[in-house]
């Protein structure tokens, strides 16, 4: 039985060593699909500089080129990109770099604009609200906490509004050689939300649902409760589709995939790790803060930063028996589970909802998903030869490749260092295959 691999902890963990090939399809014959999570502004920023990485790094596949492509919440965006021909350099240059012609299609500004449609929409709602609850708390002789229960539907169903989203992605897909209808892609396309009403999964693209606009799909898709109003689609309303699965991917599968590629871009912070707390002692020891900061308990840093790591918990935790089912429901299907280390103090201090350091976190994901290549190089390299896919190593190898902008140089210790690193963890992992299982 072929097992997936991940990028589990220490990334890219190929767990497909002894995996049965006989049963292979031909090498030209192998179909090839992606599967983009959610995750905000931080999670569409890691899935390009990963993606951007991988279109390089990987000889014989092409990121437009792929049989399906899924997308949920933020990855919508990408993967929808992707699907009509824009391609991860040219979506860094959009949604990254802020190319000049493309740059308002994924200007952050324009999901801050107030929902003033829904706020309109509820004080319509007020008098006959506050009627009801006078009545309750007088005549009807209820108690103030059931009279103030009358006035919860004032409360709006979210801040801010994403309307932009249909109108910007609109325009987008109407530049030639795009589109913005699923039934004239050239290849598969599903962007799943959560019909509110019923709490399914509603998967655009799909037959019965690829009448709806790929722009309008993506906008339900990553209609975040709370932040953003449900989105209205023939007279029903939807919200973000991670509220029923993290990935999704199985959409896909059910077309008989060969090769499916999984990003995830939120894993829950591992501070326990000796690396981590190595790193902490010397911060501390010898006062690094100016090019280091350390890493404290969770709880430390309040409020905040226990939802942050609850909420990456457990997302991570659908996604690892999501991937558990995979493993036994498409026994002949490679699936490579990529996602930041879980030790990685950048990706975790950077805010899930911030836009302003997209460049430098781009740029992490790229180079720490070349680092991953590299690692599991062997494995990884025997895996992908079934389906007519290798590295390119020459680009791997290559220490002066950036994504977004030039960084200084790496001293020769430096870089024999890392690379020493590489092959030790190559090595282990190569000689200690491991089976992915739910922590």
């Amino acid at each position: 039985m072929n097992r997936p691999s991940t990028f589990k902890n220490m990334p890219f963990d190929d767990l497909a060593s002894g995996a049965n090939t006989t049963q292979r399809p031909a090498v030209q014959k192998s179909r090839v699909g992606l599967a983009l999570a959610g995750g905000g502004p931080l999670g569409a920023i890691y899935e390009i500089g990963a993606l951007c990485a991988l279109d390089e790094s990987l000889q014989g596949l092409s990121f437009n080129g792929l049989h399906h492509y899924v997308g949920v919440s933020a990855g919508g965006f990408i993967a929808a990109g992707l699907a009509n021909g824009m391609t991860p350099r040219e979506l860094c240059a959009a949604f990254i770099e802020n190319d000049h012609e493309v740059s308002e299609v994924f200007d952050p500004a324009w999901l801050m604009l107030p929902a003033y449609g829904e706020f309109l929409r509820r004080a319509i709602m007020l008098p006959g609200l506050v009627a009801t609850a006078l009545w309750r708390a007088t005549l009807g002789g209820k108690s103030l906490l059931n009279a103030a229960e009358a006035l919860g539907p004032l409360l709006p169903t979210g801040i801010f509004s994403n309307d932009e989203i249909d109108t910007r992605l609109t325009k987008l897909f109407a530049k030639p050689g795009r589109t913005n209808d699923f039934r004239q892609l050239r290849t598969r396309l599903t962007l799943v939300a959560t019909h509110l009403d019923s709490g399914d999964a509603a998967p655009f693209g799909q037959p019965g649902w690829d009448h709806v606009p790929i722009s309008k799909a993506v906008q339900a898709s990553s209609a975040l409760p709370g932040l953003f109003p449900p989105v209205e689609i023939d007279d029903q309303y939807f919200v973000d589709g991670a509220l029923k699965k993290t990935m999704h991917a199985g959409v896909a599968m059910d077309e008989g995939i060969d090769l499916m590629f999984c990003l995830n871009p939120l894993v829950p912070f591992d501070a326990t790790r000796p690396s981590v707390l190595a790193l902490n002692q010397r911060v501390m020891r010898r006062g690094l803060a100016q090019k280091h900061q350390a890493i404290p308990r969770i709880v430390d840093g309040g409020l905040p930063a226990v939802l942050s790591q609850t909420f990456r918990a457990m997302i991570h935790s659908r996604l690892e028996l999501g991937m558990k089912h995979y493993e036994h429901a498409y026994p002949h299907t490679d699936i490579v589970l990529l996602e930041p280390d879980h030790r990685d103090t950048e990706m975790y201090l950077a805010n899930t909802f911030s836009y302003s350091q997209r460049r430098q976190m781009a740029e992490h994901a790229y180079q720490q998903t070349r680092h991953m290549l590299r690692a599991r190089k062997t494995t990884l390299s025997a895996k992908l030869a079934r389906h007519g896919v290798s590295l390119n190593l020459q680009a791997l190898d290559d220490p002066k490749r950036h994504l977004v902008a030039a960084q200084p140089a790496a001293t020769r210790v430096g870089r024999a260092i890392a690379t020493l690193e590489e092959v030790m963890e190559d090595l282990s992992h190569t000689l200690s295959p491991r089976l992915y299982a739910p922590a």
